[in-house]
C-alpha cells in the first residue's frame, strides 16, 4: 500500500496500515491549535521549519558520539518544495529523523516533540552542550491550521531504509501508521492545504514568509530555482517553470551571532533598516552576548526618531524575540520596561521559556533576568551617549539620522532627548532600582539655557554658596514658565530654576527627592525660604510688611474665602502683585490641571494666594469702593499668570470692563 506523499523514489513493504486514536483531549487541543493558539495562519511555516532545524541540532549533538550517524549524507539542510497542482507544501529536513514507535509516540501525543525527552536523558558535560537545542511543543500540530490532512514520511539516523514510517492523519481523532522504505535519512512533512490556504501553494508567498520568520536559522533552506519561459505559442503568455536546481533562499547565519569584530557599521545599520522598516539609520546600538543563569544575545538600537504613534495605547513596542534563531514574537514587550519602549532590536534566547504557542512569554526568572539585563544595556549606552565623547555606539560614531548629514556624537544625545526624553521620564516611576540611574539622564531648560541641555549634575555644579535645594519650575510651555511671577525673586538673585514643560514631568517628580544629596523645591509650593540666600533684612522688611496691612490680609481672605486657602505676603514677587502657590503637602495647580483635562478625578484643593506688598495695586486696595471686584480681578489674573482660567471667564471681563469705564 502505498503512502500518499509528494516526496518519490520511495520504496514500500506491503503491510496493512496500523490505526491510532491520539491521546484522550487531543480533539479539543487540535480545535484550540488551528483556531484559536495562532495569530496568523502563516505561523505554521515557522513551526515546521523550527522543527526541522530542531530534528538537525539533535543529530549533529548525538553525532560527536557516533559519527557514523551521518553515513552518507553529511550536509545538513532544510528543502521545502511546492506542487501547485497537488495543492502541497513538503517540508524536508536531513536531521535526525524518526522510527516507527517514535512516530507514534511523538506525533500521537500533543506538546511531545520528542526533544523534552531528549533533554532529559542528557547529563552533565553533554547537558551543557546541548543548550541550543530547545523545546516547543505543539508545533508539528500547526500544520492543521491550513491542512485538510498531514503527511509524514520519515527515517531516523542509524536505521536501515527498510526500518523507515509514513504517519498521516486529518487530525480528526486518529491517525495511520505504515512501514515504508525511504533512502533517505531524516523527515518529510507533506500538508495538503485546504481550499481557503491555496496562497501557501506560490513559490513567491513561502519565500515572503521564510524571509520574515527564518531568515537567520543557522541552517540553509533551499528552494527549487526558478525562471521565466517564454510561450512557444503566439500571443500567449509565458510562465514561471522550475530550473531543477535547488537554490538558497535564506541567509543560513544570524547577524547578531557573529562577533562584532567581524560586523561592520554598515552591516549593523543595513539589519536595523531591515527588520524595522525604518527609513533612518539609528543613533546608537549596543550588541552583547550574555552568559550566566539566563544565556542569550542582545542586539538593542535607539532609533532616530520617535514613531507617530508612541503616546498611544495601542502602540506595540519592544525587541523581536527569537529562540535559537527562529522568530517567535514581533514586540516581545516583556523583554524592556515600558519607558523603554522605543528600544528596537533582537533578543536571541536558546531556553527561554514560552507558553504553548511561543506567542506569549512565561512570566519567569529567565524573563527577568533578560529584562534587567536589557535594561542595564540601554541604560549605560544612554550614559556614553550623554558624555558627548567617546563611542556613541559599539562601533563608532559615523552612523546617521537623516539623508547624508551625519550626527556628531555632541548632538546625538540631544537628539535622543528631543525625541525620547519625555517617555525615559516614566523610568522615575516605574523604575525604582533605576531611579538614580535614570535621574543622572535627565535634561531640562533652565532660566540660564533656552536649551533642554541642563543635567541635574550640571545644576549641582553651579548653584550658589548656601543653596540647599535644586528648583523647579513645571508649566504647560517655555515661554509660560519664563514668564512665571514665582521666578522673580530667584531671577533678580540669579538663582538658576529648572523649566519643566512636559507633561509627564509632574508625576515624574513626584517620584524624585532629591538628587545625590539635595533636595528638589518647586518655586510653585510652600514658601519661599531661599535660607542663606536670603539676608536678615529682607526677612525682617517682610514682616514688617506683614504686621503693617494685617488687616488687608484679613479683608482679603474674607472677600476670596471660597477661591483661596490663605492669602499672605511674600518676598518672591518683584515686579508682579501677586502669584498662586500650593502648600507644601497639596498637590501643584499644575498637576491639579493636568488631571483634570484628562478626566481624573481631583481633589478640591484651594490655592495660596500671595501678594507684593510694594506693588501699587497692593496698595490701592484698601479703601477701594470696589474692593470685592479688585479682589477677585487679583486672584483671576494670579490664576491666569499662572497658566489657568479663571472660574467664570465672563464675570472676569466684566469686573474689568467696569473698572476700565
Amino acid at each position: 500500500m502505498r503512502c500518499p506523499s509528494a516526496v518519490i523514489c520511495h520504496f514500500f513493504i506491503p503491510m496493512s496500515t496500523q490505526k491510532h486514536a491520539f491521546q484522550a483531549e487531543v480533539a479539543q487541543l487540535l480545535h484550540l491549535v488551528t483556531h484559536s493558539l495562532y495569530s496568523h495562519p502563516e505561523i505554521f511555516l515557522r513551526e515546521l521549519i523550527s522543527n526541522a532545524s530542531d530534528a538537525c541540532d539533535k543529530l549533529r549533538f548525538e553525532a560527536l558520539a557516533d559519527a557514523s550517524l551521518y553515513g552518507d549524507q553529511p550536509a545538513l539542510e532544510i528543502r521545502i518544495a511546492i506542487d501547485k497542482d497537488a495543492r502541497t507544501i513538503t517540508v524536508t529536513d536531513t536531521g535526525i529523523g524518526m522510527s516507527e514507535a517514535e512516530a507514534v509516540e511523538h506525533l500521537g501525543t500533543i506538546a511531545k516533540s520528542g526533544t523534552r525527552e531528549f533533554m532529559s536523558k542528557l547529563s552533565g558535560d553533554q547537558k551543557a552542550d546541548a543548550q541550543l537545542i530547545g523545546q516547543f511543543g505543539v508545533g508539528f500540530y500547526s500544520g492543521f491550521i491550513v491542512a485538510e490532512r498531514i503527511t509524514v514520511e520519515s527515517r531516523r539516523a542509524g536505521l536501515p531504509p527498510e526500518s523507515s514510517v509514513c504517519w498521516r492523519s486529518t487530525g480528526a481523532g486518529d491517525f495511520e501508521v505504515e512501514a515504508i522504505t525511504r533512502a533517505e535519512r531524516g523527515t518529510s512533512v507533506t500538508l495538503h492545504l485546504r481550499e481557503d490556504a491555496l496562497e501557501f501553494a506560490d513559490d513567491w508567498r513561502i519565500r515572503e514568509l521564510i524571509g520574515k520568520y527564518s531568515e537567520h536559522i543557522a541552517l540553509p533552506i533551499k528552494m527549487e530555482g526558478q525562471k521565466w519561459e517564454e510561450s512557444k505559442q503566439e500571443g500567449q503568455p509565458g510562465r514561471m517553470v522550475k530550473t531543477g536546481e535547488w537554490e538558497t533562499v535564506n541567509q543560513a547565519t544570524a547577524l547578531w551571532t557573529r562577533p562584532k569584530k567581524d560586523i561592520t557599521d554598515e552591516q549593523y545599520t543595513q539589519f536595523y533598516e531591515q527588520t524595522t522598516r525604518d527609513w533612518q539609520p539609528p543613533l546608537a546600538w549596543t550588541h552583547n552576548r550574555v552568559e550566566g543563569s539566563a544565556e542569550y544575545t542582545q542586539l538593542l538600537y535607539l532609533p532616530a526618531h520617535a514613531p507617530m504613534d508612541l503616546w498611544e495605547r495601542e502602540h506595540k513596542s519592544g525587541v523581536k524575540l527569537y529562540v535559537r534563531r527562529v522568530f517567535i514574537m514581533e514586540d516581545a514587550e516583556q523583554l524592556l520596561p515600558r519607558y523603554l519602549r522605543f528600544v528596537k532590536g533582537v533578543v536571541d534566547s536558546a531556553d527561554l521559556p514560552l507558553n504553548v504557542s511561543r506567542e506569549l512569554l512565561q512570566q519567569s526568572r529567565d524573563v527577568r533576568a533578560i529584562r534587567d539585563g536589557n535594561t542595564r544595556r540601554i541604560l549605560g549606552l544612554l550614559e556614553e551617549l550623554a558624555k558627548e565623547t567617546g563611542p556613541t555606539a559599539d562601533k563608532a560614531d559615523d552612523d546617521k539620522a537623516s539623508g547624508d548629514k551625519p550626527i556628531a556624537p555632541s548632538d546625538k544625545y540631544a537628539t535622543f532627548w528631543r525625541e525620547f526624553g519625555a517617555v525615559l521620564k516614566e523610568g522615575l516611576g516605574d523604575d525604582h532600582a533605576n531611579r538614580d540611574r535614570i535621574a543622572g539622564l535627565l535634561r531640562y531648560a533652565s532660566t540660564q539655557s533656552d536649551a533642554p541641555a541642563v543635567s541635574l549634575a550640571d545644576y549641582k555644579a553651579r548653584m550658589k554658596d548656601g543653596q540647599k535645594a535644586i528648583y523647579y519650575l513645571t508649566a504647560d510651555t517655555l515661554a509660560g514658565a519664563r514668564s512665571s511671577p514665582q521666578l522673580e525673586i530667584f531671577r533678580k538673585k540669579g538663582i538658576e530654576v529648572l523649566l519643566m514643560t512636559d507633561r509627564v514631568d509632574e508625576w515624574a517628580l513626584s517620584h524624585l527627592h532629591e538628587f545625590d544629596g539635595t533636595p528638589l523645591q518647586s518655586v510653585a509650593k510652600g514658601a519661599v525660604d531661599l535660607g542663606e540666600l536670603q539676608d536678615e533684612a529682607e526677612k525682617q522688611a517682610l514682616e514688617a510688611a506683614a504686621e503693617h496691612i494685617k488687616p488687608l490680609l484679613e479683608k482679603l481672605k474674607t472677600a476670596l474665602k471660597d477661591q483661596a486657602e490663605d492669602v499672605r505676603v511674600t518676598t518672591r514677587l518683584v515686579d508682579s502683585p501677586a502669584c498662586l502657590v500650593a502648600k507644601d503637602a497639596d498637590m501643584s495647580l499644575q498637576l491639579a490641571r493636568l488631571l483634570k483635562q484628562a478626566g481624573q478625578p481631583v481633589p478640591d484643593v484651594k490655592p495660596v494666594l500671595e501678594i507684593n506688598p510694594e506693588h501699587p495695586l497692593v496698595k490701592k486696595l484698601d479703601g477701594s469702593p470696589h474692593f470685592d471686584d479688585l479682589a477677585r480681578i487679583l486672584f483671576d489674573q494670579a490664576l491666569l499668570a499662572e497658566g489657568g482660567l479663571p472660574d467664570d471667564p465672563a464675570a472676569y471681563v466684566r469686573r474689568v470692563n467696569a473698572l476700565l469705564v
